[in-house]
């Protein structure tokens, strides 16, 4: 079944499109609509197109570059959705447009940028998945930050994707090639004394370079910095057994990790297919053993969104075309706060396994409690912490074969 729905998988994901070179700046009128301004810092491993209408193109830099972007977005739209402009240059008053574009040269400043657009001490950092231009991804998490009404200053770190169906292969060594730039950018914002906390949300692809770069860091430090509080992974493309192993390997204690989940991703369908027939850890069922009992062991949060109906195709892009699922995450993940109270409404039958127990996110009181992120607290050494950690989360954790 898998192998013949592959050809109509890939016309989905080759069919949208929308005009390139939309990063050039335009000027607000004074007569038109007033519009919203998301302001965010840029660091990339992408190298430089040399056009100002791109900025930065597929291929791999030599070294890192950052750059200061606000986007205006519409008054009149549909949460959850982008409004790439039909024509350029882009209409601010209907279209998302980029108003303001700024090279930043040294770590200075990107400080003083951060001192100056600094909300509570927050920082979030977006890392965009395959199959992603410069652009989509710049676009993508200010209709995030817009849609979430986040209290936090955005920061995108954008690795380098041809943006091509075909490249798979290209994209996800370029994240390889990426993890230690974007462990560089995570200790240099936790280094900033403007910086009180970070959350990491990735999508995708993403997800690999968060995840790689973590444990980079993990086993540099023995255990994560601890400003990152909170991790969120949105259909992550990522072997499970493989996932299990880097989460061990970032050493203890972690951060706070919730995963977004699919059964009905057809893009990790498609990952799975290209991979040997390897589930991905975004399409399991959370709520079966054994990973509900593994999951509650490591003190993951895991929140399955099969039920939620988007306008996304592939059902892969749910985290952030969803309005309730995107300030889930602005209003609550990245606050720290428990999902199984009465204060959270959510519809369309979106289910949690928090603390082990399963539960229909806002119709069950507190009655469920995360386990902490820290998975032994025992007095043993690093090594029989991780050791022990590894056989917790590990275990019979493998990857089931894709029905036929």
């Amino acid at each position: 079944m898998v192998k013949r729905s592959v050809p109509l998988l890939l016309l989905l994901l080759t069919s949208c499109g929308h005009p390139d070179g939309v990063m050039t700046p335009v000027p607000l009128s004074a007569s038109a609509p007033p519009t919203s301004q998301v302001a965010m810092l840029v660091a990339t491993t992408r190298e430089p197109s040399g056009d100002p209408a791109t900025l930065f193109n597929g291929e791999r830099a030599s070294k890192p570059h950052l750059t200061q972007i606000t986007v205006s977005i519409p008054p009149k739209r549909e949460p959850g959705t982008v409004q790439w402009p039909k024509r350029l240059p882009p209409n601010p008053a209907t279209d998302f447009a980029v108003t303001n574009v700024r090279q930043i040269d040294t770590i200075a400043e990107g400080r003083k940028w951060f001192g100056q657009h600094v909300v509570g001490g927050h920082a979030l950092v977006f890392i965009h998945g395959f199959n992603n231009t410069y652009e989509d991804s710049v676009f993508r998490l200010a209709q995030i930050v817009h849609d979430s009404k986040m209290q936090a200053t955005p920061v995108l770190f954008t690795w380098p994707s041809r943006a091509a169906i075909t490249a798979y292969q290209y994209d996800k060594e370029s994240t390889n090639y990426s993890r230690t730039g974007l462990e560089q950018a995570l200790r240099t914002l936790a280094a900033d004394p403007d910086v009180k906390d970070i959350t990491i949300l990735a999508h995708s692809m993403g997800t690999w370079l968060a995840m790689e770069s973590l444990r980079q860091m993990g086993i540099r430090d023995g255990h994560v910095n601890a400003k990152i509080h909170n991790v969120i992974l949105a259909s992550p493309d990522i072997d499970i057994q493989v996932f299990a192993k880097q989460f061990v390997e970032m050493g203890v204690p972690h951060p706070k990790f919730t995963i977004f989940v699919s059964q009905d991703d057809k893009a990790l369908a498609i990952s799975s297919f290209i991979t040997g027939r390897v589930s991905r850890l975004g399409a399991i069922n959370p709520a079966e053993e054994p990973y509900r009992s593994k999951l509650e062991k490591a003190g993951i949060t895991a929140i399955d969104l099969t039920k939620v109906k988007s306008g996304d195709g592939l059902n892969h892009g749910k985290f952030a075309e969803s309005p309730e699922i995107v300030q889930l995450i602005g209003q609550r993940l990245m606050t720290g706060q428990t999902l199984t109270d009465s204060n959270v409404t959510l519809g369309q039958g979106i289910t949690a396994v928090v603390g082990g127990t399963v539960t229909n996110i806002g119709t069950v009181a507190a009655t469920a409690v995360a386990v902490p992120a820290t998975i032994i607290e025992q007095p043993l050494t690093q090594r029989r912490k991780q050791q022990q950690a590894s056989d917790t989360l590990g275990g019979d954790l493998k990857p089931q074969p894709l029905t036929q």
